[in-house]
């Protein structure tokens, strides 16, 4: 009997050891993955930095660009140059963002795609601006830059996705709670965002 009794316990002992080493590699197991998809949402982020900062670094080439045509209406140079250094000066943390960062990260952006539609749409008016070759070169790089931001917020948006799904969906919601990774925001579509700039006429 004392034997079955030592049996009896020896066999709990190894059934918790089981279990609790099936827990750890389980828990180690979707911490790394949680870690990977995090850091793919991050890169995905700064992909889209860089583009948006890539169309930023245009608009010094398209003032001087632009100045040089004296009868060419400057509020609206002015207004394009304004838009960017206030769509520059926001930053956000990847690591640590949130619905309304993103939301105040468009919104300059949006501010800079407006003032340089504005700009475009009367440049129609001044035909040897228009036929500027510095002018043209600056058309050709902001739609490609333009088509690159749409496709790096969609590629964001699936790495975001693919991330919340993973640490919403059960059992991996309880392991994500108790080591604090919380969703990624979405990078919202604009208003025409699905169809690239019509700069050239």
């Amino acid at each position: 009997m004392k034997n079955k009794g030592c049996l009896g316990a020896g066999t709990i002992g190894i059934a918790l050891l089981v279990i609790v080493a099936i827990l750890f590699f389980w828990g180690k197991s979707g911490y790394n993955n949680f870690v990977t998809k995090e850091q793919t949402v991050n890169t995905k982020w700064s992909n889209i930095e860089t583009v948006y900062q890539k169309r930023a670094n245009l608009i010094p080439n398209l003032e001087r660009t632009v100045k040089s045509y004296s009868k060419f209406e400057q509020e609206t140079l002015t207004q394009v140059v304004e838009a960017r250094s206030k769509a520059t000066s926001i930053n956000v943390d990847p690591t640590n963002m949130t619905d309304a960062d993103i939301a105040k990260f468009q919104a300059a952006q949006g501010e800079l795609s407006g003032a340089l539609s504005r700009l475009m749409a009367v440049v129609e008016s001044y035909p040897n601006l228009k036929a500027d070759q510095q002018y043209i070169n600056f058309q050709r790089e902001y739609t490609a830059i333009e088509n690159s931001i749409r496709t790096e917020t969609v590629y964001y948006n699936e790495a975001a996705q693919d991330y919340n799904t993973s640490i919403k969906t059960f059992p991996n919601n309880i392991l994500a709670n108790f080591t604090n990774f919380k969703e990624k925001p979405y990078f919202k579509a604009e208003a025409g965002a699905q169809k690239a700039p019509e700069v050239f006429k």
